[in-house]
């Protein structure tokens, strides 16, 4: 299945095209350093968002030059294997130099772009800094197991394994089986299930016959002549660094040795990688490239840089911890604000730096927090989240599988965070990006580190079938692999909840029970509100202090910190008219948050329309009623102020439709209104009038999870 385009985690500073023999190319700009990085294309078969793992990280410290490599992308198709050849693709990377006014650049190709590197060093070497070939192939002569059954140019004998590897096949409507055989060739590491995804999406964008045209340039078929490669090296002058994975199924590593004898290069070999590490070990990766660019650029340099002003005995240092709180709803802004208090309790010599995006730090600033500058580098997951939005359809657990290129540029931004400056201990709430990249990476760990979530359990939705199924159940795997290998990586898991929070299922076939593995492997906070239940326990003071009338029923229409709630706005504004009708006193407020805009939503007499409310709790807790999305944060807090409230979960939002859900109905709280038929403006206005003032009988929210939190954190110190 065939996906929308992603957002990009960083959008290029500038574009352009370059028309070379006919051929446009296009290419993109990223960053301002001194130094310039090219990323060269790879095979036609993908084009330049193959490196959007690196784009964004390597940006931040040189200049990034992209180009879609003819055959895909934003560039021109030419016909022919004449338009294929090494000689072309060197042409045209030499012209998007030249066209970016680039005098010199380090530059680094992906399988067969490592040849035209080679190329372009042999032909120019005062434009080249370096060469940094991943996965290299080329036409080197070296044994290549498993592919001796390839028959490119010949009839189609059979549709196993490589023998897909025919232009025949190809053309012949076989082109979509190779691809997706191929990519799981390329990605053979476990659970790399999104890598392929998007490689295969990405093949979709050209054809058959292009790919057919290019592989015949490549290889030197329909009489193409091709310049042996080891004239090519011997002619190469730059430092050369190859990076190799030892299970690659596409090059054998032994096509990086021979490059290597043949250049004077250096290997690195990154045990247990197939062939496409920069996708799927992009954190490694990043760190060798890096390293790399500032040896050519001059090591001096780059080491003065990176001295300390100064340094301060470990025993005289200030306690200091890093929060990361998620963007995606501002209820964990609140909560950790209320375990940070909690945790200063404990020990009031702590500084806390927070890494968040917008809306959080909107949060943080107005309780005088700092919010480390570095937080500006991070690429923002609720913008994400309204890419992926539909008309009250979120698909939760796509879109943070969607979300990789910007987990992966916000990891890089933390890991340079804490390489440059002690923390004696890190708390992540649900930063997905911070837990995952560390367990792939755990020789990163520098520091105690403490994870929070109020879910565990990627659940399918049911019109996904099989295939979502396997895919969440391929991810839960994964979790739980990295938890049984690397358990040191997180000091303690703090579930924000209790044991029957927990939904009853499995994690998939196979897989154990979700409240059975989880009360073996964390901790329980019990719920954090974030506020005092004594604060909201009076309802007549409540509104005496914000200003409601006491005769005037109130009804508070909240849907969290996302842009994603704008149709729900505009649906219970169509029945404001028809509610009020029943009843003439009733008045709204409509709180639309930070990110969606108050003069975006209809205006209705009776309705008070606000952006961000300052405590919005107290409002919810002075409601006779409140309509809200399935979220969490907003649904536990009218429980814990035993406000009767319609909750309309988000479509295809696992979280919100199973573990939200499930948490729900053991508080006895709330009435669920699915979005469906709040679509009946006089349905919905039936359903709000029914419920107004309801008496309620919830169970009792707990009212020291923070503190509970604040404890379990504390002992890391």
């Amino acid at each position: 299945m065939t996906t929308r385009p992603q957002a990009p985690a960083v959008e290029p500073g500038s574009t352009g095209t370059v028309t070379r023999d006919g051929v446009t190319v296009s290419y993109a700009v990223y960053g301002q350093g001194g130094t310039t990085v090219l990323l060269l294309p790879t095979w036609t078969v993908v084009h330049s968002r193959v490196w959007k793992g690196q784009i964004g990280y390597l940006a931040r410290h040189f200049r990034v030059v992209t180009f879609d490599g003819r055959g895909n992308g934003r560039s021109d198709r030419p016909v022919g294997a004449a338009a294929y050849t090494d000689g072309e693709y060197a042409a045209d990377a030499l012209a998007v130099l030249d066209a970016t006014e680039t005098a010199r650049a380090v530059v680094v190709g992906l399988s067969w772009g490592l040849t035209w590197g080679l190329h372009l060093a042999a032909a120019h070497p005062d434009r080249m800094a370096g060469l940094l070939g991943i996965g290299g192939s080329s036409n080197v002569q070296v044994p290549r197991a498993g592919r001796d059954v390839v028959d490119w140019e010949g009839p189609v004998r059979g549709t196993e394994g490589w023998a897909k590897y025919n232009r025949q096949y190809w053309l012949e409507d076989g082109y979509r089986d190779f691809v997706e055989f191929f990519f799981g060739q390329m990605f053979v590491e476990p659970h790399s299930t999104k890598q392929v995804e998007d490689a295969v999406d990405w093949s979709l964008e050209t054809t058959p016959q292009t790919v057919a045209d290019a592989s015949a340039g490549m290889h030197g078929f329909d009489g193409i002549p091709v310049t042996p490669i080891e004239e090519v090296c011997a002619r190469v002058s730059c430092p050369v660094l190859l990076v190799h994975g030892t299970h690659d199924a596409i090059s054998p590593v032994s096509v990086s040795h021979r490059i290597a004898e043949l250049t004077g290069a250096s290997v690195v070999l990154l045990e247990g990688s197939g062939h496409g590490p920069s996708a799927r070990h992009p954190v490694v990766v990043n760190h060798l490239i890096r390293d790399f660019t500032e040896r050519c650029a001059g090591a001096p340099a780059a080491q003065a840089a990176a001295l300390r002003p100064s340094w301060t005995r470990a025993a005289r240092r200030r306690r200091r911890a890093l929060f990361l709180s998620s963007p995606i709803g501002l209820g964990h802004a609140r909560r950790d604000l209320a375990i940070a208090d909690e945790l200063r309790k404990r020990h009031p010599d702590l500084e806390i730096d927070w890494l968040a995006q917008h809306p959080v730090t909107t949060v943080l600033e107005r309780a005088g927090e700092r919010v480390h500058p570095a937080s500006a580098w991070l690429a923002n997951e609720s913008a994400h989240i309204e890419h992926e939005a539909g008309e009250h359809d979120l698909h939760a657990f796509q879109t943070l599988r969607r979300m990789d290129e910007i987990l992966v540029n916000n990891f890089m931004v933390f890991d340079d965070v804490v390489r440059d400056e002690p923390y004696d201990l890190v708390v992540g709430d649900e930063a997905w990006d911070l837990d995952y990249f560390l367990h792939e990476n755990p020789e990163l760990k520098r520091f105690p580190f403490a994870w929070m979530t109020d879910f565990v359990g990627w659940l399918p939705m049911p019109d996904g079938g099989a295939a979502e199924a396997a895919l969440t159940a391929d991810y839960n795997a994964q979790m739980l692999e990295h938890r049984a290998r690397h358990r040191w990586v997180r000091d303690r898991s703090i579930f924000v909840g209790s044991p029957d929070d927990l939904v009853p299922d499995t994690f998939g076939p196979g897989l154990p029970g979700i409240r059975e593995w989880t009360e073996a492997n964390f901790d329980f906070a019990g719920y954090v509100t974030g506020f005092s239940q004594p604060e909201v326990a009076d309802r007549d003071r409540l509104r005496a202090d914000l200003g409601y009338a006491a005769e005037r029923p109130l009804c508070v229409v909240t849907v969290g910190g996302s842009g994603v709630g704008t149709p729900l706005l505009k649906r219970v504004l169509d029945a404001v008219p028809l509610a009020r009708r029943q009843v003439a006193e009733l008045r709204f407020l409509v709180v639309t948050g930070p990110r969606i805009s108050p003069a975006s939503v209809p205006r209705r007499r009776g309705v008070t329309v606000r952006g961000m409310v300052p405590e919005l709790y107290k409002h919810l807790a002075a409601a006779d009623l409140a309509v809200v999305q399935g979220g969490l944060t907003t649904c536990m807090e009218l429980t814990a102020s035993r406000t009767p409230f319609l909750y309309v979960p988000l479509r295809h939002h696992f979280e919100q439709n199973f573990h939200v859900r499930h948490r729900l109905e053991r508080y006895r709280a709330g009435q669920l209104l699915p979005y469906d038929e709040a679509a009946d403006p006089d349905g919905l206005a039936a359903a709000i009038v029914a419920n107004l003032g309801r008496a309620v009988d919830y169970r009792p929210v707990e009212d020291d999870g923070a503190a509970r939190a604040g404890d379990l954190l504390a002992e890391l110190l």
